[in-house]
């Protein structure tokens, strides 16, 4: 059986960052990625894009140093980023790692590659491997084609007829755009979301999320365990930015009808509750609206936002099943961890029971890119970095 000092299983900006963080520090590790270097974003739809401006790309040793700080890398853009970033990395590409478990004070992992023992193993797989989909879509007849966003490529991989998307945070959203911008019929199934416009003021959300501290929020400032569930909020980098919400979608000529209930004999039907979803986002909107205006008093510059626009909250409680042609549940995504790790090591919920990464629960097991490990932003690529460090000191002092 082969031996490590640390194993860090994925090659995302997670496991990249622990990886120099360890570099730095002498550590002697194995990087161990699923398929290929940055295979979450090789995943993604066709035409996506980040969310995120190309300057808060700020990975240690890894920060975006290009020609466009203001801009939105694509997909291939960012996968290259992310290659170039693992040059010097000692990755593993295409071995699935299927299980850990402890064994006499070790870590064992058992791998497609074979069998590894670690004294150290620091899991920065990503919080949402598991896609989820309401119990609700049992009840769609077989004949109507259903994927999740992980499935979804282009307008034009679908079959013919509406679509039905099911989950307007940041993918619903961009997808509905997307499809309809290709000239396709499409019904958005809303849920709870916040949203802001792209540039507040005339500079990016993430700015004003940045230099307010919002981006520094952390778990135990949550209501609950589980607003670490709660949507992202609505935004697109897609042709340079631009505002992406509810009311945009709507007067583009989206569809939008309420939580998805399922099938009903010849129809879908929606709960009567779009209006309550969208005055949930704008409760959202006002709360970072004031947390902005504080942070624009002490700058000296104007409020950058105003008060949401008059929203009517009529939508249509059914759709014929007829006219579907496929539903795209871009309803969000669920940990999975407890699946193929120790289960005791985590919530209820399937997050990590750990402090600055390290778990309380079994020794020598590390988290990294978990959402709000620490802050809210410790999975995104402007905070990652940030947690790297202090994951690979704790392992650097344990192994």
């Amino acid at each position: 059986m082969e031996q490590a000092r640390v194993a860090v299983v994925g090659g995302g900006q997670a496991g990249l960052a622990v990886s120099h963080e360890l570099r730095a520090r002498g550590v002697e590790h194995v990087v161990l990625e699923r398929g290929r270097v940055g295979q979450a974003w090789r995943d993604r739809w066709d035409s996506f894009c980040l969310v995120t401006p190309n300057w808060s790309v700020q990975l240690p040793g890894g920060a975006y140093g290009g020609p466009e700080p203001d801009g939105f890398m694509r997909r291939d853009e960012i996968v290259r980023h992310l290659e170039r970033y693992a040059a010097d990395a000692p990755v593993r590409e295409r071995v699935d790692v299927e299980r850990v478990e402890p064994v006499d004070g070790r870590l064992r992992l058992r791998t497609t590659g074979g069998q590894l023992r670690a004294d150290a193993v620091v899991i920065a797989s990503g919080t949402y491997r598991r896609p989820h989909v309401p119990a609700a879509a049992a009840s769609l007849p077989s004949r109507i084609t259903s994927l999740t966003v992980e499935g979804y490529r282009s307008p034009g991989a679908l079959p013919e007829g509406v679509v039905l998307v099911v989950g307007s945070g940041q993918s619903g959203c961009q997808i509905a755009e997307e499809l309809d911008e290709a000239g396709r019929e499409v019904v958005l199934s809303c849920g709870r979301a916040p949203w802001l416009p792209r540039r507040p003021g005339g500079r990016d959300l993430v700015w004003w999320a940045h230099e307010s501290g919002f981006l520094d929020t952390t778990v135990d400032t949550l209501p609950g365990p589980e607003g670490r569930l709660l949507a992202n909020v609505l935004a697109t980098g897609r042709d340079g930015g631009h505002d992406l919400h509810l009311r945009v979608l709507r007067d583009r000529g989206v569809t939008l009808v309420g939580h998805f209930l399922g099938a009903d004999g010849p129809r879908v039907r929606f709960a009567d509750d779009l209006g309550e979803s969208v005055a949930w986002g704008d409760q959202s909107y006002r709360q970072l609206a004031t947390l902005f205006a504080e942070l624009a008093r002490d700058r000296g510059i104007d409020p950058p936002l105003d008060e949401p626009e008059p929203f009517d909250g009529a939508a249509p409680e059914s759709v014929e099943l007829d006219r579907i042609g496929v539903v795209v549940f871009t309803s969000g995504f669920r940990p999975d961890y407890a699946s193929w790790l120790p289960p005791q090591a985590f919530d209820e919920l399937g997050f990590p029971l750990q402090v600055d990464g390290e778990s309380t629960i079994v020794p020598g097991l590390f988290f990294a890119g978990v959402h709000f490990q620490r802050k809210r932003k410790s999975s995104l690529l402007i905070g990652v970095g940030e947690d790297a460090a202090i994951v690979a000191e704790r392992v650097a002092a344990y192994a």
